[in-house]
């Protein structure tokens, strides 16, 4: 393919399905690129071109764009590319070498489609972190290691990146607090997470997403959507469980399960601050907190994560076994959570001796994962009311 005669022709993402009909009644369709990067077999490229159009709106990723200059060549001299405007804004340097200039895509249909106002993505408003004043984020940080047990290094650390995060936000040098947490499993990583949702009074559920759901190598389509095109594409579970959110907080679960695409897809959110999707919409996630958490030692660390992401992380540390003291901390805790709870669903008054039974019969210290100390304090809350 001649590059002095490439051109790439831009959308906009909001009229994308009414391109798509017009496209239609044309006798054309639309193939998202990563159908050809997934699947590089000469035969793939043998298409006709009167019949359908390339969508490289997909390649989101540095990767992505050298993978694309890769297979540009492949492509027959006729063929017709168009991506949306936002994503040629990102990629434009990255396609230097495969397009020489960009018209719009009503160039190329029959009927002019125009632009609405009614079509712009309102910014959603989310609780952040930055948001706080001084008073309230002293606040904030007193009520997170009031609701944390243990780890007291971590706490000191976590309160001097807030107020670090608070300075260079406000500069435009540091758009996200990100933390990665290693440790064992049930040691408290993920509650750091819950209880920073909890002093931040969100509303609504946690963004969470776990790795352990996305180890699979079509991962990454499965976290931020299918391509447009793909029957039943959409924006993906990560997309759509921030944007229902209410605070700026993403909790990223056994992190270390997933794949290098997925890898280096947040290596691009953590530098520009951004979540986008596979419809390339996005979600400006500037002053939002990501936690990170793993089960891998300190040793695997530099082995499983690249240089260039763990350079990205503000934060990392090592979670490790609370002390019987906040163990038994929690135990109290927990135990009077229940009762309460209790007493308050069924309008019923318990015996003012069971905390202390509770107490007198759980061995805190033989428990390494909180969450099997919970669930012992359950099974035994049960067998008390019950027998």
């Amino acid at each position: 393919m001649n590059k002095m005669d490439s051109v790439i022709y831009t959308y906009d993402r909001s009229q994308f399905y009414r391109y798509l009909d017009v496209l239609k009644v044309e006798g054309k369709k639309i193939l998202s690129i990563s159908k050809f990067m997934q699947n590089t077999e000469d035969d793939l490229f043998n298409f006709d071109t009167d019949e359908v159009i390339i969508d490289i709106s997909a390649a989101i990723t540095y990767n992505d764009v050298l993978h694309f200059e890769h297979l540009f060549y492949k492509f027959s001299e006729d063929t017709i590319f168009i991506i949306d405007n936002k994503q040629l804004e990102k990629l434009s340097y990255g396609l230097r070498n495969c397009f020489d200039k960009e018209k719009n895509i009503n160039e190329i249909l029959k009927e002019d489609i125009e632009i609405k106002k009614s079509d712009t993505v309102v910014k959603k408003k989310r609780k952040l972190i930055i948001d706080l004043n001084t008073e309230e984020i002293e606040s904030f940080i007193g009520n997170f290691n009031n609701k944390l047990y243990g780890h007291e290094k971590f706490k000191e650390d976590f309160a001097s990146k807030i107020r670090e995060f608070m300075i260079f936000n406000k500069l435009g040098e540091h758009k996200i607090l990100s933390l990665f947490l290693m440790g064992d499993s049930g040691v408290g990583k993920t509650e750091v997470a819950r209880v920073i949702h909890k002093c931040l009074n969100s509303q609504n559920k946690l963004a969470k997403i776990n790795f352990g759901n996305y180890s699979s190598q079509d991962a990454l389509n499965s976290l931020i959507g299918s391509p447009r095109g793909y029957i039943g594409s959409d924006g993906g579970e990560l997309f759509n469980r921030v944007d229902d959110s209410d605070i700026g907080l993403i909790l990223i679960d056994e992190f270390e399960k997933s794949n290098n695409a997925v890898f280096n897809y947040f290596l691009d959110v953590l530098e520009n601050g951004k979540l986008v999707n596979s419809l390339a919409e996005e979600i400006d996630v500037n002053g939002f907190i990501i936690v990170f958490t793993s089960n891998i030692s300190k040793d695997d660390f530099p082995r499983r994560i690249s240089p260039e992401l763990r350079s990205r992380f503000n934060y990392k540390g090592i979670f490790n076994e609370l002390k019987k003291e906040d163990k038994l901390k929690f135990a109290h805790f927990r135990i009077n959570d229940i009762i309460g709870k209790y007493e308050k669903a069924y309008d019923i008054k318990l015996s003012a001796n069971l905390h202390n039974d509770l107490i007198r019969i759980i061995n805190v210290n033989s428990f390494k994962n909180m969450r099997d100390l919970n669930a012992e304090i359950n099974n035994n809350f049960v067998k008390f009311i019950t027998q």
